[in-house]
C-alpha cells in the first residue's frame, strides 16, 4: 500500500528573528572588535553585509608575503581599505614580496601607520623609498632580516615626519654606507624610541640617534664596533632619555659615565658588558635619581658586585625592580639596597654564587614592600626559604628553580605556611639529592663533565638541618617513597634530566 510523501512548509513563526539586522553597521563592527582574528573571519562568510561590515573595520593585519601575494593584492586591499597596522613575514624557504608589491600596497594603505617586515629579501632600497613616499604617516617601522639596506631607512626617515619608534634588526645592505651618513631626517622631532639589533657598520646610525631630540628609549642588541664615542654624544644633547638597554655592545665605564648625564634615566639594562664596572654603576647612580628598573647581567666578570650595588643603594631610592645574573652580592649590598630602597618590589637573582642562605635571610628581614622574588641557580637551601616564610609580609609571587640545595618538599612546606603566596619551584627530592652526592664523591663522569663538588657541600648540610625542623616528618614520609630506588636508577632519571 502507498502513502503519499507529503511536504509542509516551515510556519515563519517557527523562523528566528535576525537581531543584526536591527544594529547599526557601527555597532556591528565594535562586536567585531571583541572577537579573534579566527571568529573575525567566520562570522565574514555568514552574509555579504558581514562581510563587507568586518572588512571596512580591520584595522590590523598580517599577511604570508610570499610572491604569489602580488596577484592578490587589488581584491585583498579593496576589501580591507581600512589597515593602519601592517605586518609582511616570509618564510627562509619561500620567495618573498618584491618592490612592486610594496608599492602597491602603499598605494591602496595610504593611512598606513605601522608596518612590520620580517624575511622580505626581494625588498630593495628602491621600493622602500617608494613606499615611503606615499606612506608618509607611518609612524611604527619595524625590519628585521631583510636585503635592503640603510638607503631604504634612511628614506623612512627622510619622508615620514611621524614616525615614532624605529627597530632594525639583521639588514645586510650596510657595507656600502659611510658612517655618519644617515641623520634623522624629517623624524628628527617625533623619533622616540630605536633598536638596533645585530648590525654590522650600525654606527652609521649614529646621527640619527644623536640628532633625535625626543628620544626616549635605545636599545641596541649585538652591534658590532665601539660605542662609546657615540653614546657619549647622545649624552651631551640629552632630550630626557628615559630607557637605556645595552646587549653584549662593547662600551666601557667611559659610555657609563656619559649616560650618567641623562637626569631623567629610569630604566637601565646592562647585558654582558664585560668592560662595565662599579665605577660606571656609581656614576649612573649617583647622578640618575629617578632609576626604577636595573637590570645586570655580569657574566660571572666579577667587574660589578658590592661597591656599585652599595651606590645604588645609596642614590637609588625609587629603584622597584632589581635583576641581578652573574653578578656576586653579599649581605653588606643586599642589607643596604633593602634599607634604602624603600620601593623595591621585584628582585630576581640568577647563577649569584654568593647568594646563600644569609642572604637570602637578609632579604626576608629587611624587604616589607618585595612582592616578587626570583632565585635560579643560587646556592641556597631549605633553611633560607624557612627564614623567607617568616619575612617579607608583602611577598605575592617567588620562584626558585636549579636550586640543588633547596628540597622538594620544602616548597610544599612554604606554600602550607603562606597560603596566599604563589610558589613556583624547580626541586630535587632528598633521596635523590643524597645519591647525587654520593655519585659525585665517587668522580663518575656524565656525558664527559663531571659534577662539581659544590653540589655536595651544598645539599649535605641542608638535608642534616631539615631533621630537626618542624617538617621532619614530612621529609621522611617523603623520602620512605624513594627508600626501594637503587643507585643506576638516581643516575640514568639525572642523566635524562641534563
Amino acid at each position: 500500500m502507498n502513502f503519499p510523501f507529503e511536504t509542509t512548509e516551515p510556519d515563519e513563526s517557527d523562523v528566528s528573528p535576525d537581531y543584526s539586522s536591527y544594529l547599526p553597521d557601527e555597532c556591528l563592527a565594535l562586536v567585531f572588535q571583541f572577537l579573534n582574528s579566527g571568529n573575525r573571519k567566520r562570522c565574514a562568510l555568514v552574509c555579504r553585509r558581514w562581510l563587507i561590515v568586518e572588512g571596512q573595520n580591520r584595522y590590523r593585519l598580517s599577511l604570508h608575503a610570499r610572491s604569489d601575494l602580488l596577484a592578490s593584492i587589488p581584491s585583498l586591499f579593496s576589501r580591507f581599505d581600512s589597515v593602519t597596522k601592517l605586518s609582511l613575514k616570509c618564510d627562509r624557504r619561500s620567495v618573498s614580496i618584491g618592490d612592486e608589491a610594496l608599492v602597491k600596497i602603499s598605494l591602496r594603505c595610504r593611512n598606513l601607520k605601522r608596518l612590520k617586515l620580517r624575511a622580505c629579501r626581494e625588498l630593495t632600497d628602491a621600493g622602500m623609498a617608494a613606499f615611503a613616499e606615499n606612506c608618509k604617516d607611518l609612524k611604527i617601522l619595524s625590519c628585521g632580516s631583510c636585503d635592503f639596506g640603510a638607503k631604504g631607512v634612511k628614506a623612512v626617515l627622510d619622508h615620514c615626519s611621524s614616525l615614532e619608534e624605529l627597530s632594525v634588526k639583521r639588514l645586510r645592505g650596510f657595507s656600502d654606507i659611510a658612517p655618519d651618513s644617515i641623520g634623522p631626517g624629517a623624524a628628527a622631532s617625533s623619533l622616540k624610541s630605536i633598536c638596533f639589533k645585530e648590525l654590522y657598520n650600525g654606527q652609521c646610525f649614529g646621527p640619527v640617534i644623536v640628532g633625535a631630540k625626543n628620544l626616549r628609549s635605545l636599545k641596541l642588541f649585538r652591534c658590532s664596533g665601539d660605542w662609546d664615542k657615540l653614546l657619549q654624544e647622545m649624552a651631551v644633547k640629552d632630550h630626557g632619555i628615559v630607557e637605556i638597554h645595552l646587549e653584549r655592545m662593547q662600551v666601557s665605564d667611559l659610555a657609563l659615565s656619559a649616560i650618567s648625564n641623562c637626569s631623567s634615566l629610569e630604566i637601565l639594562h646592562l647585558v654582558k658588558t664585560p668592560e662595565c664596572t662599579n665605577l660606571g654603576l656609581a656614576a649612573i647612580a649617583e647622578k640618575c635619581k629617578h632609576l626604577r628598573k636595573l637590570h645586570i647581567d655580569g657574566w660571572k666578570a666579577n667587574l660589578i658586585g658590592d661597591e656599585g650595588l652599595v651606590a645604588v643603594a645609596k642614590f637609588s631610592s625609587k629603584l622597584q625592580e632589581l635583576v641581578l645574573i652573574g653578578v656576586n652580592p653579599t649581605t653588606l649590598s643586599l642589607g643596604m639596597l633593602a634599607a634604602k630602597c624603600g620601593n623595591l618590589e621585584r628582585l630576581a637573582l640568577c647563577g649569584c654564587d654568593t647568594f646563600g642562605d644569609p642572604e637570602l635571610s637578609c632579604i626576608a628581614a629587611k624587604c616589607p614592600t618585595l612582592r616578587k622574588l626570583c632565585i635560579k641557580n643560587c646556592p641556597i637551601s631549605d633553611l633560607g626559604i624557612e627564614n623567607l616564610a617568616n619575612g617579607c609580609p608583602g611577598l605575592t609571587k617567588v620562584k626558585i628553580k636549579k636550586c640543588r640545595g633547596v628540597m622538594g618538599g620544602c616548597a610544599d612546606w612554604l606554600r602550607t605556611v603562606r597560603p596566599m603566596l604563589a610558589v613556583n619551584a624547580d626541586t630535587v627530592e632528598p633521596e635523590q639529592a643524597s645519591n647525587d652526592a654520593a655519585v659525585v664523591e665517587g668522580g663518575l663522569l656524565e656525558n664527559g663533565i663531571e659534577f662539581p663538588h659544590l653540589s655536595s657541600q651544598i645539599m649535605a648540610p641542608s638535608i642534616a638541618s631539615s631533621s630537626g625542623r618542624s617538617r621532619s616528618g614530612y621529609f621522611k614520609s617523603r623520602g620512605g617513597l624513594f627508600s626501594g630506588m637503587s643507585l643506576v636508577a638516581c643516575t640514568s632519571r639525572q642523566r635524562g634530566s641534563s
